[in-house]
């Protein structure tokens, strides 16, 4: 007997390829099975076109590469925006929401059971002669009109997953809640560059503002040593008019870069999740830029599969269209489903299970002719999972393109900052001549007019070159997918 069950069970699972459940037959699932495609299908090079030599960069670097700014005030922020900025907030609740689908999706695989109970009285305004309702209960009867009636009943289903279409179901899921997660640490990575770039900006309104200050007093001075030589009859009316003007268009700035700096302390509030005004009032006091750090690993492009969070979340899109595939396919082949009930019913309370009546039973369902409608389901899921295909190259492709952009912007900045440097020292000491000879009445106006607005240039320069390192050190480090490396990027 035992050989003979083992040739039946040889049997159903050579039928297919699958194998028993219920009576020994399990499920198969239909679709193709995932495989992540190779970095070669994906065309992503080697090594970083711009980034010379490559060095390995570590997740201990990436999770919190702020820190090497050395501002512990932007560390603070950074701090307040993961725990209050609303719109991390609102792909928690994705990713928590995520989570829930699959529970759902899961559920799918239990038996369902549901129940029903039932009690009442019955009247009937004539006395029956005896005759009994459907239940067995008397009509009328006797000397009373009424009747007492009790019933309750179990009914249990369950879907046997012969073809994986609930297995398929469950890995798309597993996928989605995965891809959620990773779309909630690009959501992190994300406002954490943002808020870094808005802070270096504030920092630099800050300098620019001291710049046009210093400025200011100086072209005040010259304003008035120009009045004097004025009325001692040295110079013309032309150097006074081209000092006042010169003074007018330092201050015409000042109320810019003012509204410069509250447009960028305004964002950062927001970012943390607070209102502009009070919570950023500790900002407004002025406090130099952020110092760059020198050395940057940017490790290779292969890393950037594991490295950026919106990279994973595009393959497990690509993961989960493919499982739905099978989800398609499988509602192609007959369906099988087992179905029970149990109950009982009396017309005293005190005898309700004194009879139980029961059944079970098994139905096969094969869809017979739908127009082509189940196929065209199958073709469009297999359509979508060559668009996700093409979405995961594409994101893996932008962000080599985000690296060696980074790359550039932060050569083209160190470039500009040590030129900047050199041509603030030069026409700061230009600057200092041009003033002494003008007072002693060796140059005219014109030329100590060009000499401090070249010395003022190159400070506004040099101040943005500084500031646009930083920007592009923060635009690296989101490039590579920094930031998120030791947060939760599943749901509890």
């Amino acid at each position: 007997m035992t050989e003979s069950k083992e040739k039946v069970r040889y049997r159903i699972a050579s039928i297919g390829g699958c194998f028993g459940t219920a009576l020994m037959l399990s499920a198969c699932a239909a679709g193709p099975d995932y495989h992540a495609p190779q970095s070669a299908a994906l065309g992503v090079p080697d090594t970083y076109y711009g980034a010379g030599a490559a060095q390995p960069v570590s997740d201990a670097d990436l999770a919190q590469w702020w820190s090497r700014l050395n501002d512990p005030t932007l560390s603070a922020l950074i701090d307040k925006a993961i725990a209050g900025n609303l719109d991390i907030v609102q792909a928690q609740a994705r990713l928590r929401q995520a989570r829930e689908s699959l529970i759902q999706t899961n559920a799918a695989f239990l038996p369902q059971l549901n129940g029903t109970a039932t009690g009442g009285r019955n009247y009937s305004s004539q006395d029956a002669g005896g005759r009994l309702d459907a239940n067995g209960n008397p009509i009328g009867g006797g000397g009373s009109n009424w009747s007492s009636s009790y019933s309750a009943r179990v009914n249990a289903s369950w879907q046997i997953d012969l073809f994986g279409e609930l297995a398929r179901g469950s890995e798309a899921a597993r996928a989605d809640l995965a891809a959620s997660g990773y779309d909630l640490a690009n959501v992190r990575m994300t406002i954490i560059s943002e808020l870094v770039t808005n802070y270096v900006q504030a920092r630099l309104a800050h300098e620019q503002l001291r710049i046009a200050r210093e400025t200011q007093k100086v072209q005040e001075d010259n304003y008035r040593i120009a009045g004097w030589r004025l009325q001692a009859g040295l110079v013309s009316s032309l150097d006074e008019q081209q000092a006042r003007a010169q003074l007018a268009q330092t201050n015409a700035t000042i109320p810019q870069l003012e509204a410069r700096l509250r447009s960028s302390l305004n964002r950062v509030a927001v970012l943390t999740g607070q209102a502009p005004g009070e919570a950023t009032r500790a900002l407004e006091t002025p406090a130099p830029l952020p110092v760059a750090s020198t050395q940057i690993a940017t490790g290779i492009p292969a890393d950037t599969l594991r490295q950026r969070p919106d990279v994973r979340s595009a393959e497990r899109a690509l993961a989960a269209a493919t499982a739905r595939i099978g989800v398609a396919q499988a509602q192609l082949y007959p369906a099988l489903g087992i179905s029970g009930n149990i109950g009982t019913t009396s017309n005293a309370f005190r005898d309700l299970f004194s009879l139980i009546t029961g059944g079970i039973f098994g139905n096969v369902q094969q869809l017979i002719f739908d127009g082509g409608r189940l196929r065209s389901q199958v073709r469009s899921q297999r359509a979508a999972t060559d668009a996700a295909f093409a979405a995961y190259k594409q994101s893996v492709l932008t962000a080599v393109e985000d690296v060696e952009n980074a790359v550039a912007q932060l050569n083209s900045a160190r470039a500009r900052k040590a030129e900047f440097a050199v041509a603030f020292e030069a026409s700061n000491n230009a600057a200092i001549l041009a003033r002494s000879q003008y007072q002693a009445g060796l140059i005219d106006f014109q030329t100590l007019l060009t000499s401090e607005s070249t010395l003022l240039n190159a400070r506004n320069s040099l101040a943005s070159a500084q500031s646009d390192e930083v920007l592009a050190i923060a635009q690296l480090y989101n490039a590579l997918g920094g930031g998120w490396q030791n947060m939760e990027t599943q749901a509890r």
